[in-house]
């Protein structure tokens, strides 16, 4: 059953809208439950090697549907975001999503924890969890930037899973107000490979939401280790969550778990780092960067990657205006475009060179930047080896 919004635009026109992604954003919702898939073809097969199937879906699969289906470059008229934002099944979604990461994690680990499974197997099966624990921090990411006390809580649980509870500190008092400038150590560096910005970002995080939180409960007279830290509520139910499946299913899940946690931080590695590599906001006369602009992010309208991981992708919109709802971002024309979605731009991150060939031009040729390396956040460590690559020639003198 289709919704329509209607209302009046500025000029007193008529509007009316209809959201025809409304129920394919249930993708978002089951994609979470991708594990059981692997876990189904080992007890159809018996090869071990079938856990993997998640892995082909996500980094073979969505990509490939991301170039056949192409792009969504669809926007909802301003004047029904209103109503389309008051619509309370799109936060439903987001909602039902929690649990599921529980059940995900759960479920591969019972699996783990009851099957008869190499050593290597049981490796593959946490790396699964942890790409798919990964995405409950992109859910986190959505709940986190709005400001009920439902949803603040929903993600400090759905964090827990990941084991990342300082995330909704760090990313919307942190990450939201140094992007993409060299002090934001999760705006990846033009000519940092993903590996070295790794060692910066992940370590970065931990340090500046510590301090940030640590500040917030100093301002109201409580210690950092108070029961108000939400941090330590996140990781409270972390500690909870793992004990309890070492309990359930013995010493096995600390091989299992330790791949989990590693690979799901990898996960929001591999986001941060496609969605600025290079941007570079510009100082103001008063020392101030400039506001984030949408062409301060990595944009992509890829539909079917999108429809998974809750409009992330439209990055630009939402650096511009966090609090914005997912089904209610925008595209922009112009914007620094990346050319698959998150999952076939993993895998090219993933190969340092690759990834430098694609996206160095293609960052120099934004017309923000005009092949001007001074317009662009570049590792210091490679500054002198790019200038020399990528020097402009010389504008020659006119005859006298």
């Amino acid at each position: 059953m289709s919704v329509v919004y209607s209302a009046m635009d500025g000029g007193g026109r008529a509007v009316e809208y209809r959201d025809r992604k409304r129920w394919a954003w249930s993708l978002s919702v089951v994609y979470p439950l991708l594990p059981f898939l692997g876990i189904a073809a080992h007890a159809a097969t018996g090869r071990q090697l079938a856990l993997a199937l998640p892995l082909l879906i996500s980094y073979g699969l969505m990509p490939l549907l991301d170039a056949l289906i192409g792009e969504d470059r669809n926007n909802p008229p301003e004047a029904v975001v209103p109503q389309l934002e008051a619509d309370r099944y799109y936060r439903w979604l987001t909602w039902a999503t929690v649990p599921l990461h529980f059940v995900a994690l759960i479920g591969c680990a019972w699996w783990a924890g009851t099957q008869p499974l190499s050593w290597w197997a049981v490796l593959l099966l946490g790396y699964i969890a942890g790409t798919d624990s990964g995405l409950g921090i992109n859910t986190g990411h959505e709940l986190g930037h709005k400001h009920t006390r439902t949803e603040q809580w929903l993600a400090r649980l759905v964090l827990a899973v990941p084991a990342y509870g300082h995330f909704t500190v760090e990313h919307g008092r942190g990450h939201h107000r140094h992007v993409s400038t060299p002090e934001d150590h999760a705006s990846a560096r033009m000519g940092e490979s993903i590996y070295r910005f790794m060692l910066r970002e992940i370590p970065g995080g931990i340090r500046r939401a510590w301090q940030l939180e640590a500040e917030r409960l100093e301002s109201i007279g409580q210690s950092r280790w108070s029961v108000q830290n939400t941090m330590l509520q996140s990781y409270a139910v972390t500690l909870l969550l793992q004990l309890g499946l070492l309990a359930a299913f013995g010493w096995v899940m600390l091989p299992f778990l330790a791949m989990h946690n590693v690979v799901a931080w990898w996960q929001l590695t591999s986001a941060n780092y496609v969605e600025h590599y290079g941007l570079l906001r510009q100082r103001l006369g008063n020392g101030r960067y400039e506001a984030p602009q949408p062409h301060h992010s990595w944009n992509t309208n890829h539909l079917v990657t999108n429809l998974a991981l809750f409009h992330l992708q439209r990055h630009s919109d939402h650096h511009a205006h966090p609090s914005r709802r997912y089904q209610s971002l925008r595209h922009f024309e112009d914007l620094p475009q990346l050319p698959s979605g998150y999952f076939g731009m993993f895998l090219v991150a993933y190969v340092p060179w690759l990834w430098f060939r694609v996206m160095d031009a293609r960052l120099l040729a934004l017309p923000t930047v005009r092949g001007d390396l001074d317009r662009v956040n570049v590792d210091p460590k490679r500054r002198a080896a790019l200038a020399r690559r990528y020097a402009r020639p010389a504008t020659a003198n006119a005859p006298g």
